[in-house]
């Protein structure tokens, strides 16, 4: 009898979000590596995989091996490939951690990999593009850990001098005064493995259009498990969901021991419907490839309408 083929590795995971795509691979205690195109950014790195190599920054939730291990791999090969050194961001509390693993791998090799490394304390922000900023925040995790969320920053004209002259307008700035209001918009928000806590009711966070949140556990008797590996359970997620004002939120993390088909049941009964409706599981490949495959007719069906209409 000859042996079985070797198994597959897994597929990455996939959602269009409009206006974003979260895609990668997720699975607790094995890897866990988000890639969100749009915004040039990959959440955690716990192996790299092709499509995470475009991404320009690389922010690091904590230095678990299962979002890290892939680190140094992501950076070399952004340099083999000739796109340039990588930006690694993560809290200033593991800088020196992540500074010394990656001169290992340097030593290792007998060459110098180029990378850029940004440390981040509580609420402090670097840019992404223009008027998006990655804003970081601590979490509760078994290792010093960080969230992170990206903000849009508008201005828009105070609403008394709206339809005055544009001379008029750039006048007062000339002389100093202030005639816009300063706006944030949370666009996105990554909570890395994390207990639940305020950190995941701040209003950032909590109003991010998109939510990706770790949940590892959903059976009924692993509650006691989720607070000793400080992660979220199935009953925390409910309960956040009630507050929550995202359009969407996307779970990741779920350990391997779960049916996705029991834990979507199992979120439906808890949390109604209703509220479960806007939950999607990242590596529900079946049920995100339909969804896909709907957005993919509706598009084509809008193209058609509109080109009939020329």
């Amino acid at each position: 009898m000859i042996p079985k083929p070797p198994p597959r590795d897994g597929a990455l995971g996939f959602l269009y979000l409009p206006p974003f795509r979260v895609q990668g691979y997720s699975v607790a205690g094995e890897a866990t590596t988000i890639n969100i195109p749009e915004m040039d950014v990959c959440f955690d790195m716990g192996f790299s995989p092709r499509s995470a190599l475009a991404a320009k920054f690389c922010a690091i939730s904590h230095g678990h091996m299962d979002h890290i291990g892939g680190l140094a791999y992501w950076c070399s090969q952004r340099n083999f490939q000739g796109m340039g050194p990588g930006t690694l961001v993560c809290d200033a509390r593991i800088e020196s951690d992540v500074r010394g693993m990656m001169t290992g791998f340097q030593n290792l090799e007998r060459q110098k990999t180029p990378y850029e490394l940004i440390a981040l304390e509580h609420e402090q922000e670097i840019q992404l593009k223009n008027n998006i900023m990655l804003r970081a925040f601590h979490t509760e995790h078994t290792a010093p850990s960080m969230g992170y969320v990206i903000v849009e920053k508008r201005t828009k004209l105070k609403e008394h001098l709206q339809g005055l002259p544009q001379e008029k307008l750039r006048e007062m700035k000339m002389r100093g005064e202030d005639i816009v209001n300063h706006l944030e918009v949370p666009l996105l928000a990554y909570t890395g493995d994390t207990l639940p806590g305020a950190h995941l009711l701040r209003d950032d966070v909590r109003k991010a259009q998109v939510i990706v949140s770790e949940c590892t556990f959903f059976e009924p008797d692993h509650t006691e498990r989720a607070k000793i590996g400080m992660h979220m359970h199935v009953n925390d997620l409910v309960e956040w969901l009630k507050v929550a004002e995202c359009e969407h939120m996307v779970i990741v993390h779920i350990s391997r021991r779960t049916h996705l088909g029991q834990a979507r049941k199992q979120l439906n009964q808890l949390a109604g419907k209703e509220l479960a409706s806007k939950v999607h599981f990242l590596m529900d490949h079946r049920t995100n490839r339909a969804r896909y495959d709907e957005q993919a007719e509706e598009a084509r069906l809008l193209e058609e309408e509109l080109s009939n209409r020329d």
